[in-house]
C-alpha cells in the first residue's frame, strides 16, 4: 500500500457528488412544489425544496411558458412564484357574498398613495393627502397585509417608510407595483366606488381617457 492509500485515522469516505436532475424534470419538481404550496414561493423556498446542483431560473420560464394560454397559470408575484387561475376566467370562481368591511376614503387613499409612491413616509403620505393620517388607518392597512413598514428613510429623525406586501400584489394579479392599474381597473377590481368629480384627489396618476372619475367612500372607519 503507497502512502497516499492509508486513510487518515477518523476520515470517513466522500461521497460522490450527483448530478442534479434533468432539467425536464427540475421542472416537474418545480411544478409539485408550487401546486402544493399554500402561498407563493420565492426563488430562494424553491431551491431549498430540490436537491443539491439545481438552477430552477430556466425551469419556471418553461414552465411559465407551458401554462400560458390555459386556464391555470404559473404567475410571478413580485420575488414569489404560484399558480393561479387565468385572469379571464376569475368569473367562474366568484361567490356572492355580503361584504361587511369595506375601506374608507381615507384608507382607501393612504393604500393608494403608499402603491402609487412607495416607498414613502408618513409625512410624504399627510403632504399629499393633504391632511394628518390617522394612525388606526395605517394599521388596519398592515392588518390586512396589504402594507407593511419599509427601510428607514436616511434624513433627520430617520423617518420609516411604508411599501405595498406581495398580499397586495397577490390579491390585485399583479407582477410588481409597476404593473398598477388605471382608476377603470381599480374600480372593476372593487377597490374604487363613484364619488363626484371636485371630491377627486390629486394622488392617482392621470390615466388617459379616464375625465373626472371618482374614489371610494365606504364607512370603515372614521377619521
Amino acid at each position: 500500500m503507497t502512502q497516499t492509500d492509508i486513510p487518515t485515522e477518523g476520515a470517513t469516505p466522500s461521497s460522490p457528488r450527483l448530478d442534479p436532475p434533468a432539467p425536464s424534470e427540475q421542472e416537474r419538481m418545480i411544478e409539485a412544489i408550487l401546486f402544493a404550496a399554500s402561498e407563493p414561493m420565492s426563488l430562494r423556498e424553491i431551491v431549498a425544496r430540490l436537491p443539491e446542483g439545481c438552477e430552477p431560473s430556466e425551469a419556471l420560464m418553461s414552465l411559465r411558458a407551458r401554462y400560458e394560454g390555459r386556464g391555470v397559470q404559473l404567475a410571478r408575484i413580485g420575488d414569489a412564484w404560484a399558480f393561479r387561475t387565468a385572469a379571464d376566467l376569475a368569473f367562474l370562481m366568484q361567490e356572492e357574498t355580503t361584504e361587511t368591511r369595506k375601506l374608507s376614503r381615507a384608507a382607501t387613499e393612504t393604500l393608494a398613495i403608499i402603491a402609487y409612491h412607495q416607498p414613502v413616509t408618513r409625512a410624504e403620505i399627510e403632504e399629499i393627502r393633504g391632511v394628518a393620517v390617522n394612525r388606526g388607518t395605517l394599521d388596519q392597512l398592515i392588518e390586512l397585509d396589504w402594507v407593511r413598514v419599509g427601510r428607514r428613510r436616511q434624513t433627520p429623525g430617520r423617518p420609516v417608510t411604508f411599501v405595498v406586501t406581495e398580499s397586495f400584489l397577490d390579491h390585485f394579479g399583479l407582477e410588481s407595483a409597476r404593473d398598477l392599474p388605471g382608476l377603470a381597473e381599480l374600480r372593476a377590481a372593487g377597490l374604487l366606488e363613484s364619488r363626484p368629480p371636485e371630491e377627486r384627489s390629486a394622488f392617482f396618476p392621470a390615466v388617459p381617457g379616464e375625465g373626472d372619475e371618482a374614489m371610494a367612500e365606504d364607512a370603515y372607519e372614521d377619521e
